[in-house]
């Protein structure tokens, strides 16, 4: 079958689906969409949208029979209905098997050790007794984390001392789900490196962004990062590393630390195109989008290289506003030379919801920061009701 004529199904219907369509539409892919909600993100511009809960099977196989290649924009899916169908001859990218390893932070941790991958140190911790023992065993502060289901920093605990053992071990679900301890990490900075693997073993790996959380949720990423060529060298051939472990099929993001002294530790992986990841859409050659769909597909992947300078900051539901959504400031913002303004069409605004971004490229990365912090400034999203 020529790639082209390729149909796509995608599970979920957020900004990461929409984002993909767009850049799959350009190319004339047909694409169906699995989401329970009715008017999400990829509604307006997919051609079928199933409406329906994402553990629904009968959906899921659905939407796989109306495809030739089935993707997803988030990895907190039911795995086992994806190997099922890839036993089936089923095509899934990336595939059931590497989403079932790192869908779970454990397994995801044990395999990038296994592949000589440097993360922090990490051990199981099942009971409150365990957490104590890890406390003795890394010291104090360590993180606290739910093996599966956490995002944007939800799941996750600093273990101040022994004090705070009983109160982190609560506020994960006391047991309920599985947990891991992590040593803590005296980092001095984040980044993510993006790296796309198309079906004949292909790379290609982005520039290091440099990540500011703000509420454990990203805020911002400057590209290139500030660090230094032996630093960028690393970290940009630990991605591609972490890609040959998990045999990854399409976008992968790969979080790091930089610590004090230069060296670079893996945080987390996630199968897909990233938050972190917006800013290629102006500021490289190929965005990751692009690049996600050339990759399950089975079509060349195309150039990662760095355009411009690039800063990209994400617009979030306002601290007080719940309803909907209703963007104020645009105009101003828009005046700013060298931005692009993306609003996700989410209907309802919530506190912290991740709403739309924006992206300013500039001759260097200085003048970019300046003018997306500036415009970030004049641009909020609101509820109508308030």
């Amino acid at each position: 079958m020529n790639s082209l004529n390729k149909k796509i199904g995608i599970i979920g219907g957020g900004q990461l689906g929409k984002m993909m369509i767009q850049e799959a539409k350009k190319m004339g892919f047909y694409i169906t969409v699995l989401d329970p909600t009715e008017k999400c993100p990829c509604d307006s511009i997919c051609d079928e949208h199933i409406i329906a809960d994402f553990d629904n099977r009968e959906a899921i196989r659905l939407l796989s029979s109306k495809s030739d290649v089935v993707t997803y924009e988030f990895e907190h899916i039911d795995y086992k209905e994806l190997m099922a169908l890839e036993a089936e001859g089923k095509k899934i990218y990336p595939t059931a098997k590497s989403l079932k390893i790192i869908q779970n932070k454990m397994t995801q941790k044990q395999a990038l050790k296994k592949g000589n991958i440097p993360t922090a140190d990490f051990i199981a911790t099942k009971t409150e007794n365990e957490i104590y023992k890890a406390g003795e065993t890394f010291g104090y502060p360590f993180i606290l984390k739910t093996c599966t289901g956490g995002y944007d920093g939800k799941g996750n605990a600093l273990v101040k001392d022994k004090e705070s053992v009983t109160e982190a071990f609560k506020a994960l679900g006391s047991g309920k789900t599985p947990l891991m301890a992590e040593k803590f990490v005296n980092f001095k900075m984040e980044i993510s490196v993006l790296a796309c693997r198309g079906l004949t073993g292909e790379t290609k790996v982005y520039p290091v962004g440099d990540n500011r959380h703000i509420n454990n949720i990203l805020h911002e990423t400057i590209v290139p990062a500030k660090i230094n060529e032996d630093t960028t060298e690393k970290s940009m051939e630990l991605a591609e590393k972490v890609m040959e472990v998990f045999e990854g099929i399409g976008m992968f993001c790969v979080e790091m630390f930089v610590t004090e002294d230069n060296d670079v530790l893996i945080n987390e992986v996630a199968p897909r195109p990233h938050n972190s990841g917006h800013y290629s859409i102006e500021g490289c050659i190929t965005s990751q989008f692009e690049n996600h769909i050339r990759a399950i597909t089975g079509l060349p992947l195309g150039s990662t290289k760095l355009i411009r300078p690039t800063v990209m900051i994400n617009l979030l539901g306002e601290e007080s506003s719940t309803g909907t959504a209703e963007v104020v400031g645009a105009e101003d913002a828009l005046k700013t030379e060298g931005l692009k303004l993306h609003i996700y069409g989410k209907k309802i605004t919530s506190p912290r919801r991740k709403m739309g971004h924006l992206t300013v490229t500039a001759k260097d990365i200085d003048s970019a920061i300046e003018k997306a912090e500036k415009a970030f400034e004049k641009i909020k999203i609101i509820s109508k009701e308030n």
